[in-house]
C-alpha cells in the first residue's frame, strides 16, 4: 500500500530535473563528452548545492522521525520539492527550448524506467525510513542517469540512423543527373548556402539543406523528405566539429562541386588542434572527383597556405587577395546595403549591389557568383539575383524592432565574423550599441579571443551591453585595457535584462548590434 504513492511522488519530484538534464544533453548534441564538460563547468555547483540541501533535510528527517513518520515526511518534502521545481520551471524563458523529437521521447521513456527501477529496488531492499530518504534525493538522480540512458539507447539510435542513412543514399544514387554542391567552413557556410540557393534558383530547380541541417541526420532528413526527381541542383551544407566528420559526409553525398568558405579556430575543444580543423575542412576539396570543381576563399590564410592534394579544377575568389579568378573591389557600405565590382583577371569589372552588409557577406556572394559562372549563368541574371538576395536570418540582418534599428548577427559568433560585424557597426549612424555574450567553444584560446573582441570594440561601439557575468569577464578586461569608457560598459545576467537596458539607453536614430546568441547551456 505504501509503494504506489512513493513511486508517483518520487517521479513527480524528478520530472523537472529530468527535463532539464535532457534539455542540456540535447544542446550538447547528445554527446556524453560535451555534456560532461558542460556539467562540470556550468552546473556542478548548483547540482551539489541542491544535493546538499536534500541531504540536510534527509538528515533532519532521519534524526527526528522513524518508521512510518520518516516515510510520510520524506514523501511530503519530495512532493513540495517537486511542486517548487515545477513552478520555477514555468517561469523559465529558454533561448532554445527542449525540442521533443522522437529521440527525446525514447530518452524520456528510458529515464523513467531507470528511475522507476531504482525506486522499486530501494523499496524492496531498504527499510522504510531509508526509502523515504531516497524519495527526497530522487530529484538529483536525473543529471547522473543521463549516462546509463545514453548507453542503453545508443544501439537503438544507431539502428535508426543506419536505416535512414541507407535510404537517403539510395535516393541520391537514383538521382543520376543531380548537380551536388558541398559547402563547408569554420564560418560562413550557412550564409554562403543561402546566397548560392537564391542565385542558382534563377536558372535551376535547386534544393538546399534548410537552416543548419549540416549533420548526417539533418542531411538525411532533407534528402528523404524534400529532394524530388525534378531537382537539378542540391546544395548541401556540411558541418564538422570532429576529425572525420567531413570525410563521412563526402562519402555520403559525393558532391561534384565543393566550396570551403573559411577556416579558423572553431570547435577547438572537439577537434583538438587547428591543424586537425584545417585538414578536415580541406577534405571537401581533396575528396572531389577528378572532374569536379573546388572553390576556395583565398583571403583566408589557412586556405591560401594549404597545398591541395587533388588534380581537380580549382576556382579562387577573394577581396584582399589579388591573384584570384574573381575579386570584389570598390566596396561601399550603407544602411541600405553594399555596392561592389567583381574584377576578373583580364581587367573586366562587373558592378553588383546587395542588401547584405559586411565583408564576409560580399565574400559569400563572390563565391556564389563564381559557382554560377561555372554552371554557365550569364552576368545579367547574376546581377539581378544578387540584388534580390535576402538577409540570412541572424547574420548581419538589419531589422526594425519596436521602431529601433537592430543589426542581428546573433547566430554562432566567431572571431572573424565578430570583428567584421564591428566594422559594419562603425559605419552606422547615431549612437552605436553592441549586445553580446561573447564567443564559446574555442578551447584554450577562448579567453584571449573574447579579450581581444572587447578591445576591438573601442571606437566601433559607444555602449557595450554584455550578457552573463562569468562568460563576459574577458570581454570586460579587453574593454578596460583599450580605454573604453567604463560608464558605458554594462553587464547583465539575461537577454531580457539586456533588451530592457537597450530601450533605456537607445534612441530611434541609434544602431544596436546583436552579436551572438548562446544556447541556455552556455549562458552564465
Amino acid at each position: 500500500m505504501y509503494c504506489l504513492p512513493y513511486l508517483l511522488i518520487s517521479l513527480l519530484s524528478c520530472w523537472v530535473p529530468t527535463k532539464r538534464a535532457l534539455h542540456m544533453f540535447q544542446q550538447n548534441r547528445y554527446e556524453c563528452g560535451r555534456y560532461s564538460a558542460w556539467f562540470k563547468q556550468n552546473w556542478m555547483k548548483q547540482f551539489l548545492l541542491n544535493g546538499l540541501l536534500c541531504l540536510i533535510l534527509c538528515g533532519l528527517l532521519f534524526i527526528f522521525t522513524d518508521g512510518i513518520y520518516s516515510y510520510v515526511g520524506g514523501l511530503v518534502l519530495a512532493a513540495i520539492n517537486g511542486f517548487v521545481l515545477l513552478q520555477n520551471e514555468k517561469k523559465k524563458d529558454y533561448i532554445k527550448p527542449l525540442h521533443c523529437t522522437d529521440r527525446v521521447k525514447r530518452q524520456i521513456v528510458v529515464m523513467a524506467l531507470l528511475q522507476g527501477l531504482i525506486l522499486v529496488l530501494a523499496y524492496i531492499m531498504l527499510p522504510l525510513r531509508f526509502v523515504a530518504l531516497l524519495a527526497l534525493l530522487d530529484s538529483s538522480m536525473a543529471w547522473i542517469l543521463i549516462y546509463p540512458m545514453a548507453i542503453l539507447t545508443s544501439p537503438i539510435e544507431n539502428a535508426v540512423k543506419k536505416h535512414y542513412l541507407n535510404d537517403a543514399k539510395r535516393i541520391l544514387e537514383d538521382h543520376t543527373s543531380l548537380k551536388k554542391i558541398g559547402i563547408t567552413g569554420s564560418f560562413g557556410k550557412t550564409s554562403s548556402k543561402n546566397v548560392l540557393q537564391e542565385i542558382l534558383s534563377e536558372q535551376f530547380y535547386s534544393l538546399m539543406t534548410p537552416a543548419s541541417f549540416n549533420t548526417p541526420m539533418g542531411i538525411t532528413i532533407t534528402i528523404r523528405t524534400m529532394l524530388k526527381s525534378l531537382h537539378e541542383v542540391f546544395i548541401c551544407e556540411m558541418g564538422a566539429d570532429h576529425v572525420k566528420d567531413i570525410e563521412t559526409l563526402m562519402n555520403f553525398v559525393h558532391p561534384q562541386y565543393g566550396i570551403v568558405t573559411s577556416i579558423g579556430p572553431q570547435h577547438l575543444n572537439t577537434f583538438g588542434s587547428l591543424d586537425n580543423i584545417i585538414n578536415e575542412k580541406m577534405k571537401m576539396i581533396e575528396m572531389l572527383p577528378v572532374n569536379g570543381v573546388g572553390f576556395l576563399n583565398m583571403d583566408n590564410e589557412y586556405i591560401r597556405n594549404y597545398r591541395v592534394r587533388n588534380t581537380c579544377k580549382i576556382v579562387t575568389v577573394g577581396i584582399d587577395s589579388e591573384d584570384v579568378d574573381y575579386r570584389a573591389v570598390d566596396i561601399e557600405y550603407s544602411p541600405q546595403g553594399s555596392r561592389f565590382n567583381v574584377a576578373l583577371q583580364d581587367g573586366t569589372k562587373i558592378p553588383f549591389t546587395t542588401k547584405l552588409l559586411g565583408k564576409h557577406n560580399i565574400s559569400n556572394i563572390l563565391c556564389a557568383i563564381a559557382v554560377g559562372r561555372e554552371l554557365k549563368l550569364a552576368w545579367e541574371p547574376l546581377q539581378k539575383a544578387v540584388a534580390k538576395v535576402k538577409y540570412v536570418e541572424h547574420r548581419l540582418e538589419v531589422k526594425k524592432i519596436n521602431g529601433y534599428t537592430f543589426i542581428d548577427n546573433a547566430f554562432n559568433s566567431n572571431p572573424v565574423g565578430a570583428n567584421m560585424s564591428l566594422e559594419v557597426l562603425k559605419m552606422m549612424p547615431g549612437k552605436r550599441i553592441i549586445v553580446t555574450p561573447g564567443m564559446i567553444d574555442l578551447g584554450e584560446i577562448q579567453e584571449e579571443v573574447n579579450r581581444n573582441f572587447g578591445a576591438a570594440m573601442k571606437e566601433k561601439a559607444d555602449i557595450a551591453i554584455l550578457v552573463g557575468v562569468n562568460q563576459t569577464a574577458p570581454i570586460v578586461e579587453g574593454l578596460n585595457q583599450s580605454g573604453f569608457v567604463k560608464e558605458n560598459i554594462h553587464v547583465v545576467k539575461t537577454v531580457k535584462e539586456a533588451f530592457s537596458l537597450v530601450y533605456q539607453l537607445a534612441s530611434k536614430e541609434d544602431t544596436i548590434l546583436l552579436e551572438n546568441d548562446l544556447p541556455d547551456a552556455f549562458n552564465n
